[in-house]
């Protein structure tokens, strides 16, 4: 049983994230920062995470979910089937579709959490990989806060290399998006990605015996 540290128990479940009596560590990062490389390293090394794109790309499973697009959006339904790529485009351009497909996705939230939570077995805590943490003001709600941190010049070759797009492109990604910097101000852990698959590895371990008994 892999055990988190008892000072890092901070909240009560009344205050915490779906109210449950484990405590919660939380991993993000930005686009390009390798938090998907260090969430693969973690479960190599036998940590369970639950990752809430999985669970949002769960509730998008659903009968009653797709029932709910091809009702409301009829022109994202194609071939019985959700065209995400419009869909996104959507989402983006429109802000009552924004607001309407969140407050759908976040009601379902909880039970796709609780339905991971249930597989969780080895460890008296739940690691959760989170990507808009501090955008929506979720780590409040969460024990321990972690960042994947990059600073913002390799975040840009990073994506211009992996999504081979221009750097006009990349960089207005990049501002879209919370600053790096500032997610690490807020961070309680940061692990640096900014060098070698060696020393990233180095500061994983760092940050595992600094948390876990």
């Amino acid at each position: 049983m892999k055990k988190l540290k008892s000072k890092f128990h901070k909240l009560t479940p009344q205050e915490r994230l779906y109210q449950y009596d484990r405590p919660i560590v939380a991993i993000t990062g930005g686009i390009a920062t390798g938090k998907s490389t260090v969430t693969r390293m973690l479960e190599q090394k036998g940590l369970q995470i639950i990752d809430a794109d999985q669970l949002v790309k769960s509730i998008y499973s659903l009968q009653e979910t797709r029932n709910y697009i091809q009702t409301e959006f009829p022109e994202v339904w194609e071939n019985n089937e959700i065209n995400f790529i419009k869909l996104r485009a959507l989402f983006f351009q429109n802000q009552k579709v924004k607001e309407s497909i969140e407050a759908y996705l976040y009601k379902r939230l909880p039970d796709a959490f609780q339905k991971a939570a249930r597989q969780v077995l080895d460890q008296d805590f739940y690691l959760y990989d989170v990507p808009l943490l501090f955008e929506r003001n979720l780590h409040q709600q969460v024990d321990l806060t972690i960042v994947v941190y990059a600073p913002e010049n390799i975040q840009l070759a990073r994506l211009i290399d992996r999504d081979q797009m221009k750097q006009d492109a990349a960089i207005r990604i990049l501002k879209a998006q919370m600053d790096i910097e500032e997610k690490k101000g807020l961070a309680d852990f940061v692990i640096n990605n900014s060098g070698t698959l060696v020393e990233l590895a180095a500061e994983i371990d760092s940050l595992l015996l600094q948390i876990i008994d």
